[in-house]
């Protein structure tokens, strides 16, 4: 048999199922490679080993007694360190707040345990999850396995690393701008942002835009499709909610099934038409666009259906988040520039410029999406530039240059946060110098089931799930401490 972490997570769950291969030595395999890569990568900052493998013995008894377990039972995951697991301490990314340890678990944290996976650890994150780059005070910075020098992106960084290389078949992440496709983009995963309402935020009221999404992070679009089935389950006390499939349909199903001929928008101009977009990124959108109509879909150049104004609203609502945090003059001095930046910016900003802004943005969703209410997808690059080296961001010498260089290199992504429709971004293309580069597709609200149709069709047509890092294969020797 092939190396257990050559394995998709549906494949690793079917070797469970039949006994071909143990829960607990699926984990232990998994905890190694976190011991042997996670100095270079930075994907974990916490590891739960004596947690995984109790519930890894666990899950051994059941399977003894025997009957009928879910898709994904005694598969090992991680869960992003912006969710509460009760018991495990949760940074999300700051030293104003590290050590906290959670008092409950998160409703996508007990929906996965239910589901049988097995968490391995927390995921690194950047602080309090807001840049579009995983690098803060409290571990080091996650990393593309494609490339150790460049960024593994944000703020689902570690959790798209790990899955990259192996370390981990799926993780969980979340997205209020681009936190799961923009590291997917990087790291060269699926990455699904699920509608608004799909997979429930709470139990905790943190969120109040609308526009963070759960979803998952996998190497295949069956993978990301049961870890959505497993996910996508109605919470009590939700603000937010989706209409589910019908009885008896799953998203895992809806991947093993075509799509249909579709309606396809794409466009390359971002809401801020000043925006470049790098050539590779667009060649990539190329790609994909010549992919689809030579499987029979009907694809038409459209216009975005964003303005430009929606920087400006996002923006405003972004920084009222930091703005909002409660924390003291200690905790404030230990934030980083830009979080600091951006909490005394949102400190400037009005009730009444935010309640404008907010409006603002709930028109425009409703705009965009009657704008493509037509087409069954949009295509767009998933990104403006391809990865970025480790600290580019922080380079450019100021918070607000900092911001400046997010928004440029990730103009595609936040228009679907605040249109709530769901969103995929694919590895479908790598540069000549190794380098992953998305597509993304978006769906009409609520129809999830059609972007895991199309995406499961365009991996069969140009599969990527054998396509590793070097650091795949690599031993200890090579990967221990950090890039060379």
């Amino acid at each position: 048999m092939a190396e257990l972490h050559d394995l998709t997570a549906l494949e690793q769950a079917a070797a469970v199922r039949t006994g071909e291969v143990g829960v607990v030595e699926l984990v232990d395999h998994c905890l190694q490679r976190i011991r042997q890569h996670n100095p270079a990568l930075g994907a974990f900052v916490t590891v739960t080993a004596d947690l995984a493998r109790g519930q890894a013995v666990a899950a051994e008894a059941l399977l003894r007694h025997g009957g009928q377990f879910p898709p994904l039972f005694g598969v090992p995951t991680a869960i992003k360190d912006l969710n509460n697991v009760a018991g495990v301490p949760m940074s999300s990314g700051s030293r104003a707040v590290a050590g906290v340890v959670s008092e409950h678990d998160d409703h996508v944290v007990t929906l996965l345990r239910d589901a049988g996976t097995i968490s391995l650890g927390k995921t690194n994150v950047p602080e309090f999850g807001v840049p579009f780059y995983t690098e803060s005070g409290v571990a080091p910075p996650a990393r593309t396995p494609w490339n150790l020098t460049c960024s593994a992106g944000g703020s689902s960084g570690g959790a798209a690393a790990a899955v990259a290389a192996g370390l981990v078949p799926i993780a969980q992440g979340n997205d209020g701008g681009g936190s799961i496709r923009v590291p997917g983009s990087v790291c060269g995963v699926v990455g699904l942002k699920a509608s608004r309402g799909r997979i429930a935020n709470g139990p905790g009221g943190g969120e109040t835009t609308g526009m963070v999404a759960n979803g998952p992070i996998a190497r295949t679009v069956a993978d990301a499709a049961a870890m959505l089935d497993a996910m996508a389950v109605p919470m009590p006390g939700e603000l937010f909610t989706a209409p589910p499939l019908p009885p008896g349909e799953t998203y895992l199903g809806h991947a093993r099934r075509p799509p249909g001929k579709l309606r396809i928008g794409r466009y390359r101009t971002p809401a801020d038409p000043a925006l470049p977009v790098h050539e590779e990124c667009l060649t990539a959108w190329d790609d994909a666009t010549a992919l689809l109509t030579g499987l029979g879909h009907e694809v038409e150049d459209v216009e975005s259906p964003f303005p430009a104004e929606i920087v400006h609203h996002f923006e405003t609502v972004l920084c009222v988040g930091p703005a909002a945090l409660a924390l003291d003059d200690r905790q404030t001095a230990e934030l980083t520039p830009l979080t600091r930046w951006l909490r005394e910016r949102g400190t400037e900003v009005s009730a009444v410029e935010f309640v404008t802004s907010l409006r603002a943005l709930r028109k425009l969703a409703r705009t965009a999406v009657v704008r493509a209410g037509g087409y069954d997808a949009l295509l767009t690059p998933t990104l403006a530039q391809p990865p970025r080296p480790v600290g580019w961001f922080t380079s450019a010498g100021d918070p607000a240059a900092n911001l400046r260089r997010q928004i440029e290199f990730s103009p595609f992504t936040f228009p679907h946060n605040v249109s709530g429709q769901p969103a995929i971004t694919l590895p479908l293309r790598w540069t000549a110098q190794g380098l992953p580069i998305g597509v993304m597709l978006a769906g009409r609200p609520a129809a999830e089931h059609v972007l895991v149709a199309l995406a499961a069709q365009l991996e069969s047509a140009r599969p990527w799930r054998d396509r590793h890092p070097p650091i795949w294969t690599q031993s200890p020797l090579h990967t221990q401490g950090g890039p060379r």
